[in-house]
């Protein structure tokens, strides 16, 4: 777009008062955005009320600023093989799913490798949304982490929010064997800032990665900060992209049963993996299951229920278990103490001292807070 029709979209967007649906309304009855701008007060009042049809016609604070700033964005990619794009509601690259739904964002600003950007790269029926906990339990860490390798390896795209725990898990197993010649991101972040900024900090390289092998995506300006309001509303497009959203750890008030619930009014799948009834991240996906979503314990059964096709390459194989099986079946798979595990087994404290070391180093434990233990299931 040039940089007249820019300036156009971003007024809309910055417009007080004028939300998705009315900018939508006035897009239906009088197309391209320069040409509501042209409008009497009068005449918008057909689409809005007296003090909405007012609003437009007085310039935003800031909008020469920014229009500036996002012209300067766009054109300046940080290399040759990663591309910007703002895509507004209309446009080619615009993703068909989220057409479908209620409330689609009136444009998207995108980072990414350019053939990413040169046609439709994310349909619906190849993306999987997958969410979770901020504070995850290790196996649901390890869960996420697994889940997304498998489920990438079928050439699904996953989509989550960038978050701490259970999202930033998910990329990173998405990315886990991602190519410079893949056809398709292997996962997308959708956040809740501007694209010019990076939250949560710590996953700055994460998101410097995504770019490369992915795409970043927000509908929210240049600039804009991590509002505490905006996370939930970006949880829409998570769930939009996607034919399906797993749950892997959720606690009750977790945002991620707002993307689930999303998903449910979007008319998309929801799946959720149970744990342990003593884990409070357990808890919000438990509850899902009650309400109906899908029981999932393998990447298996997410393919079959939505009828993908299995595993183009193999999965990662899991890692050997060494001869103290024996400990782990004793451990089962809720966190346990030592004097616990004593009682089960009879072990002395040398010896399980040994067994949960070697155990530990093989990746089948992890060593929890409060002295406990907790065994590490394969996805």
């Amino acid at each position: 777009m040039d940089r007249d029709e820019l300036a156009a979209w971003l007024r809309l967007t910055l417009t007080p008062g004028i939300g998705n649906q009315a900018a939508r309304r006035l897009l239906v009855a009088f197309g391209l955005p320069r040409s509501i701008f042209e409008q009497p007060a009068h005449v918008l009042q057909a689409c809005l009320g007296p003090a909405q049809a007012d609003t437009l016609q007085t310039e935003p604070a800031g909008l020469a600023s920014l229009v500036e700033t996002t012209w300067q964005w766009l054109h300046a990619s940080p290399d040759a093989a990663t591309a910007r794009a703002l895509v507004p509601l209309g446009h080619p690259l615009y993703p068909p799913s989220l057409l479908e739904t209620s409330d689609p964002p009136l444009v998207l600003y995108l980072l990414g490798p350019a053939r990413f950007l040169r046609a439709a790269a994310f349909p619906a029926e190849r993306c999987l949304a997958l969410v979770g906990s901020r504070n995850p339990t290790p196996q649901g860490q390890d869960n996420a982490r697994q889940f997304a390798q498998t489920l990438r390896a079928a050439g699904l795209t996953i989509v989550s929010g960038l978050a701490l725990g259970i999202d930033g898990a998910a990329h990173e197993g998405a990315l886990a064997d991602a190519s410079p010649t893949d056809a398709t991101p292997a996962t997308i972040a959708v956040v809740g800032t501007g694209l010019d900024r990076v939250y949560p900090q710590r996953h700055r390289e994460l998101a410097h990665r995504i770019a490369a092998q992915g795409l970043l995506m927000s509908e929210y300006p240049l600039g804009t900060p991590p509002l505490a309001a905006n996370f939930p509303k970006r949880n829409r497009i998570i769930s939009g992209l996607s034919q399906g959203t797993l749950v892997v750890e959720a606690a009750p008030a977790s945002g991620s049963l707002i993307t689930a619930r999303m998903a449910s009014e979007q008319g998309r799948e929801v799946f959720a993996i149970p744990g342990s009834i003593h884990a409070i991240q357990s808890r919000g996906c438990h509850a899902l299951i009650r309400q109906g979503a899908k029981l999932v314990e393998s990447a298996q059964d997410v393919l079959e229920e939505l009828r993908w096709p299995a595993p183009a390459r193999p999965a990662p194989a899991p890692a050997e278990t060494p001869a103290a099986h024996g400990l782990l079946d004793a451990m089962g798979f809720d966190p346990i103490g030592l004097d616990a595990l004593q009682a089960r087994t009879g072990l002395d404290t040398p010896g399980l001292q040994v067994q949960l070391l070697e155990l530990e180093l093989a990746g089948s434990l992890v060593r929890m807070p409060g002295g406990l233990f907790q065994r590490m299931a394969q996805a």
